[in-house]
């Protein structure tokens, strides 16, 4: 307006009768500072502004802030406003946000205003991800509840979307009895019951009509690992890769996932060792594999999905196993570890994809390994773990590539072997062993760690062990695969997914192969894998 010829470009004074001081004043702010502060009650506004002046860095921070902070109760408004300014990309990312999180934004005021068709896609999406398709039901209800006399005459169709050939014969006697309750309200004449019990009815073979089938955007891929056998020559480390194409949900709360091979690691097979995803290719780091003297390794390679190919990097500096791997700022960090049997070490070293180069950073206070790390808010942070002595710890700490370690609170169980992962801003310990006198025990208690007040809450405890298993946040939900259990040595092949939204673990299936000393990462893989 102001500098491309245009008629303002030669006024002294120019109006906006269409902008807000508040929002004028925020962008002349960036204009100068480059940065904006944003909040959920004022980003709408600013967004219409920034896009009526067409001030592109400032469009761009509020959408990016739209995305990255997306949640349960605005993300039906962030749909409204990008389906109103041909925002497709932003309406996408907030329509697959409602599928994910459908039982969490059916409890928010604005669920109650949406209009019956927006409602009737979502209730058809086979991508809606719900505990059960009892959930499903209830929103219908509490949908037409919010305003009964003008929404029962829609009741009929809403319920053609509700698979109720996927509810168990005692959640279906919720669907008799709220019908039997809505038959109070008005004269209308409610059909739930008679045509939910046709659907009902019909034939439990299970076909792909009868589960919802929700295939994430991210692959979930598994990397390695081992059976447990009394007889250690007897086992079989793996060199396989496999990934979670999709996740169904079938009667009540029956959950599978589809997994598929996604080929082998190249040289020798692995357990306890390290992976991670950097722009699109997979790490896989160290690790051992057997169990004598001489088989742990140092070795690095990685993986191109695009290709599938592999290649040979610079190895480590040290030898590492039980180790842990995180990314920060495009670099990889080999943290602590097994360097012998029984010998655990304190350094750390980085990673640099772009040199192909390893190089020894600030080591930790104490030799550490069977810890859990993760990368969240700019940190490192390191939880528990075995010492010198292989004694569990429950410390907490930060760590600085350049500064060391900070200590945090430390957690209220001593574990090791277990997992951390970063969820919507806090850290969500699970899993491993305690001590338990001389010996170790299962530890089961999980615990969650709040970086804003230095503190621990403790969350639901898992349902069985899982020692040495596999973590991954998939889809704002933690991921605990495989492991086993130390009080019998038993595997446990199963996979649990926690939801911070209900406060539950939940059973979604089994691995495809080695559930032992596992590793897991999330991975964008071609289209062509994913049919």
């Amino acid at each position: 307006m102001f500098t491309c010829g245009m008629r303002e470009s030669q006024q002294s004074c120019v109006g906006l009768p269409f902008l807000s001081a508040p929002d004028l004043e925020a962008l002349i702010g960036h204009s100068y500072s480059g940065t904006l502060s944003l909040k959920w009650d004022s980003v709408f506004e600013i967004t219409c502004t920034a896009l009526q002046l067409q001030f592109q860095p400032a469009l761009s921070l509020c959408l990016n802030f739209m995305q990255q902070e997306m949640e349960a109760k605005w993300c039906l408004d962030i749909a409204s406003f990008a389906e109103a300014y041909g925002m497709s990309q932003l309406l996408q990312e907030a329509n697959d946000f409602v599928l994910r999180n459908f039982w969490e934004v059916s409890s928010t005021v604005k669920f109650q205003d949406l209009p019956a068709e927006t409602f009737l896609d979502i209730l058809r999406s086979d991508g809606l991800c719900v505990p059960s398709e009892l959930a499903v039901f209830r929103a219908v209800i509490s949908w037409i509840e919010a305003d009964p006399e003008e929404r029962l005459s829609q009741a009929g169709l809403l319920m053609t979307a509700v698979r109720f050939s996927l509810m168990t014969f005692r959640e279906f006697r919720e669907v008799r009895a709220i019908n039997l309750r809505m038959e109070c309200f008005g004269n209308n004449k409610v059909e739930l019951y008679g045509s939910a019990f046709k659907d009902f009815g019909l034939s439990l073979e299970q076909t792909q009509d009868q589960w919802r089938i929700r295939k994430p955007k991210e692959a979930l891929v598994l990397v390695g690992g081992d059976h447990l056998d009394t007889d250690t020559g007897q086992r079989s480390p793996s060199k396989e890769l496999w990934f979670v194409n999709a996740l169904r949900s079938g009667v009540g709360l029956v959950k599978e996932m589809e997994w598929r091979h996604l080929g082998h690691m190249p040289d020798k097979p692995k357990f306890r060792h390290g992976v991670a995803a950097v722009e699109g290719r997979l790490y896989v780091l160290g690790g051992c594999f057997f169990y004598t003297k001489d088989d742990i390794m140092k070795s690095v390679y990685s993986y191109d999905p695009v290709q599938d190919g592999w290649k040979r990097l610079a190895d480590m500096q040290e030898l590492r196993s039980n180790f842990s791997v995180v990314v920060q700022e495009g670099r990889l960090y080999a943290i602590g570890g097994d360097k012998e049997i029984n010998t655990n070490v304190d350094s750390v070293e980085m990673y640099d994809p772009h040199t192909d180069t390893w190089s020894l950073v600030h080591p930790l206070e104490q030799s550490l390994s069977g810890l859990a790390a993760t990368a969240a808010a700019g940190q490192i942070f390191i939880s528990g773990g075995f010492d010198c002595s292989y004694i569990c710890l429950s410390s907490m700490f930060s760590y600085h590539p350049e500064g060391g370690v900070t200590p945090l609170a430390n957690m209220a169980h001593d574990r090791a072997q277990h997992c951390m992962e970063a969820l919507r801003g806090r850290l969500y310990v699970s899993g491993g062993v305690c001590n338990l006198r001389a010996f170790y025990t299962d530890q089961l208690g999980c615990e969650m760690y709040d970086p804003r007040t230095d503190s621990w809450t403790e969350f639901a405890s898992l349902p069985v062990p899982h020692v040495g298993a596999a973590s991954a946040v998939l889809e704002e939900k933690i991921y605990i695969l495989g492991g086993y259990c130390q009080e019998d040595y038993s595997e446990s092949g199963l996979v649990h997914r926690f939801d911070p939204s209900t406060q539950r673990w939940q059973i979604m299936g089994k691995l495809p192969a080695a559930v032992t000393d596992i590793r897991a990462c999330l991975l964008q893989l071609p289209e062509d894998l994913r049919h």
